[in-house]
């Protein structure tokens, strides 16, 4: 088996794009999909799918307990802090292959060095 971990090789280029990727979710309509599902009234702050990175950010503001920048901010740093729990998990496997995702020929060819290998 062989066990692979596709990440950028710098951690500041994480975390400019998980804020990057937040700001997207903000501007395709994640505010109105919470908004729809908080208006129901059925769905609540003890329930996992509401507990998930952003929607518990969402749900703070949606709520009036913070401010959108707050939103904002809390739901980059809950992004920052799960993407480093990942990544320390990921560190734990003793035979995982580490590839940069910035570098895709060098990715390939880091694959099938490693595949050659226990090939051969």
């Amino acid at each position: 088996m062989y066990q692979f971990a596709i990440a950028p090789a710098s951690r500041e280029l994480i975390h400019q794009r998980i804020a990057l990727r937040y700001d997207q979710m903000l501007a395709s309509g994640f505010e109105a999909e919470a908004r729809e599902l908080f208006a129901r009234g059925d769905l609540h702050t003890d329930m996992p799918s509401i507990r998930c990175v952003g929607y518990r950010q969402m749900w703070s503001y949606l709520s009036g307990e913070i401010d959108y920048d707050e939103m904002v901010y809390r739901g980059i740093c809950a992004t920052r802090q799960l993407a480093k729990r990942q990544m320390t998990w990921l560190r734990g496997w003793p035979e995982v292959h580490w590839i940069d995702s910035d570098e895709p020929e060098l990715a390939r060819n880091a694959v099938l060095k490693v595949v050659s290998a226990k090939q051969g």
